[in-house]
């Protein structure tokens, strides 16, 4: 198991391109089934079969796991699985024709726009670091990107001259992502001053570095926006700056379907789930603000 265990996750690293945050993720409920499969007695790949995958996503049940977390496992051993047909060392998945709890639809959370012009302009731009944290926070709202395609991004992907960004989505798939002035001038300049100042002399081609002159991981990012957060009372991390973009861009009358390309969705119904969020919203302002909203039958005769 471990041998074909190590091939898998070169596979995911090299040829599927999935972030770091995926597979580190996607290792880690793999070990974690692996663990069990040997508390079964069985040593081999071969011998897990449906019995023993329902007995697992039993025993999370019964741990209380989220239905969320069981569909990742899940998720998580179906791609192994499709891996090792693949590779041709198995005949059939058990994981193939097993169903994934039912989800709660839980709408994104997301910040107003007041909230995020103050959690945008809460860093000190009179500091290298206050200058790349600005452009970074300004860039997430700006262009609805996720965190991992941030992080990967390279100085050369950003055209301040048109004010357009490419990015490497899921799956290796390109895309061309738009900023305004705000970000465009954050951007212009964090390169000009705080980025040479943090590069101190060393070559590195990423966008966004850390104070040693490396690339910035995602998890120094969530660090950022946990600290800046904080001038605005709120929990918030990249995501919900992704789902900020979103919604605040259909409530200002954009189609879905422009929605759907700018977030790299490969599926509309990934981006409806934002058209649930502004009725949401004009459901509560309707209900506070018209005088006949609330009022019983009676009250209108």
């Amino acid at each position: 198991m471990q041998e074909v265990y190590n091939r898998y996750v070169a596979y995911l690293e090299a040829e599927r391109n999935v972030s770091p945050y995926t597979v580190r993720n996607y290792t880690k409920d793999l070990l974690e089934f692996f663990d069990f499969v040997h508390q079964q007695g069985i040593t081999t790949l071969k011998d897990v079969n449906k019995q023993t995958l329902r007995s697992y996503l039993a025993r999370l049940m019964e741990q209380k796991f989220a239905k969320s977390s069981i569909a990742r496992k899940l998720s998580a051993i179906r791609s192994f699985y499709r891996y090792l047909m693949r590779e041709e060392l198995i005949s059939a998945s058990p994981a193939a024709t097993t169903v994934s709890p039912k989800l709660d639809k839980r709408l994104p959370a997301f910040l107003t726009v007041e909230e995020a012009r103050r959690l945008v302009e809460a860093p000190d731009i009179a500091t290298p670091q206050g200058q790349r944290d600005r452009a970074l926070l300004e860039l997430l709202y700006a262009s609805g990107m996720r965190v991992s395609e941030l992080v990967s991004m390279n100085l050369e992907h950003i055209d301040l001259d048109t004010n357009e960004i490419r990015v490497w989505g899921k799956g290796a798939k390109e895309r061309l992502v738009l900023i305004g002035g705000p970000a465009a001038r954050a951007l212009d300049m964090y390169i000009r001053d705080g980025r040479r100042q943090l590069l101190a002399g060393k070559k590195n081609n990423a966008l966004f570095v850390n104070r040693y002159g490396g690339r910035i991981l995602a998890r120094r990012v969530q660090k950022i926006l946990t600290k800046y957060a904080r001038s605005i009372n709120k929990s918030v991390h990249p995501h919900v700056l992704r789902h900020t973009f979103a919604t605040h861009l259909l409530d200002g009358g954009a189609d879905l379907k422009v929605v759907q390309e700018l977030l790299g969705h490969a599926d509309l119904s990934s981006t409806q789930i934002y058209t649930h969020v502004t009725q949401s919203r004009a459901r509560k302002i309707y209900l506070a603000a018209h005088p006949m909203a609330t009022g019983e039958k009676g009250d209108r005769e």
